[in-house]
């Protein structure tokens, strides 16, 4: 059986959670690939709403086999805490059920440190990150003194390198940002019991992922964040430090171009994004109170990992296009559509204006997007609720009009449309 990839088509957020959920009933294998615990995603079981940061939410089956990449950095004590929530709630989480690549990167306190000082140095010029340390994890990664997941297994060495890692950490905070050294020796010791717990995990991951591929099971690749967040291909400066897209998941679990059959990007019905940079579409006032919601629900738009109100806005189709051109995407899921009911008409977002010229695609990549406006096409909306349809025939025309634009916009099917929150709130499109 060839490799899917699941991805996210906007700034995160997107419900890539509950669509990984969805399809590892059928899966046997489910990889994350990139980020950390940055990332955040929930899927909701009758009466439980369990928020994953890094293990696969694939995992809530029964029968699947969780990979953790290297192309993701990890925080052991995040790790332990999920692990430890899952079994309180039934879910076993042990070597079996969950590999660790050997290649993966360590975050410690260190990154976290350094993180909210970097953050604080850039003061109004923030760029919102989730101050979880993964970017110092990464740009540790990437000069080559990064701590890996494989060191584990050698408790000598780890150790000597845990005590150089946080003695230049201490020796950063203090000169560069003003801030107190960490407390090495406590630390130390923390890292160490880690090392003790994380071992049996500790694996090849791609040996694993190939064999499984060869012997036609099933695999699906998770991927965290979203395209417009990717380090190479997003928003940039206002990005994660890790390669999001589809070809990310290849690099980030160590298979080669040959195994990919779909490509499945997820996006909502409307735009949302947390943190800093540019959101052409972004609304404010009673139609963007109408698609946040107020906060009292978990599938409110609140950060699963921040907790901050997400920015919302119409679909920007321009920006959706770009990912499915860098993603390569198969088809498309469309998330919330639930949200949309009770407004009068709805906007899409189908080009850029800048000054005298209209742009259907980016002339030049999604970095600098504060000097386009957005071109709107307005279709009417509807005032039925529909989070009890489960078929194409149970959906409002209005709502069938607005799916059937997307696809012709964008030349790529929907296949799928969620309709709530609940494991079986989707309507599947032949």
């Amino acid at each position: 059986m060839p490799l899917d990839i699941l991805v996210g088509a906007q700034w995160g957020d997107e419900g890539k959670g509950r669509m990984v959920d969805l399809l590892a009933a059928q899966a046997d294998l489910v990889a994350r690939y990139c980020g950390g615990d940055n990332a955040g995603h929930t899927v909701t079981v009758g009466e439980q709403t369990f928020k994953l940061h890094l293990i696969p939410s694939g995992v809530i089956h029964p029968h699947t086999v969780g990979i953790l990449g290297s192309g993701m950095v990890i925080n052991p004590a995040v790790l332990f805490s999920e692990i430890e929530a899952l079994a309180q709630v039934g879910v076993e989480i042990h070597p079996e059920r969950l590999q660790i690549s050997y290649a993966a990167h360590l975050i410690t306190p260190a990154h976290l440190a350094l993180d909210r000082a970097l953050e604080q140095q850039r003061g109004t010029d923030k760029i919102g990150t989730t101050l979880r340390g993964i970017g110092p994890a990464y740009t540790d990664k990437v000069a080559r003194r990064g701590l890996r997941v494989g060191t584990m297994l050698n408790s000598q060495a780890f150790h000597q390198e845990l005590r150089q890692h946080f003695e230049e950490a201490n020796q950063l905070l203090t000169t560069m940002y003003s801030a107190p050294p960490l407390d090495i020796a406590p630390i130390l010791e923390e890292y160490l019991e880690y090392a003790r717990h994380m071992a049996p995990y500790i694996k090849d991951v791609s040996a694993t992922l190939t064999k499984a591929i060869h012997d036609h099971q099933v695999v699906l690749a998770e991927g965290a964040q979203g395209t417009l967040l990717d380090l190479d291909h997003g928003t940039y400066p206002f990005v994660t430090s890790s390669s999001t897209t589809a070809s990310g998941a290849l690099n980030g679990l160590g298979l080669g171009v040959g195994c990919v059959g779909r490509v499945i990007g997820v996006t909502k019905s409307f735009q949302t994004r947390v943190g800093s940079g540019p959101f052409p579409t972004e609304l404010d006032g009673p139609i963007a109170e109408h698609l946040r919601g107020t906060g009292e629900n978990p599938w409110d738009e609140y950060g699963t990992t921040t907790g901050r109100p997400r920015r919302v806005g119409w679909l920007d189709l321009v920006l959706l296009r770009y990912a499915a051109r860098v993603n390569g995407l198969t088809e498309l899921v469309l998330t919330k559509m639930d949200v949309l009911s009770g407004l009068e008409t709805l906007s899409l977002g189908i080009a850029y204006r800048l000054e005298d010229h209209v742009y259907e695609d980016l002339p030049l990549g999604p970095g600098a997007l504060d000097a386009f406006q957005p071109v709107y096409e307005e279709i009417p909306g509807w005032q039925a609720d529909i989070r009890d349809a489960r078929s194409w025939d149970d959906l409002p025309d209005a709502a069938c009009d607005y799916i059937l634009r997307i696809e012709e916009l964008m030349g790529i099917p929907v296949r799928m449309v969620s309709v709530g929150p609940e494991r079986e709130q989707w309507v599947e499109i032949a």
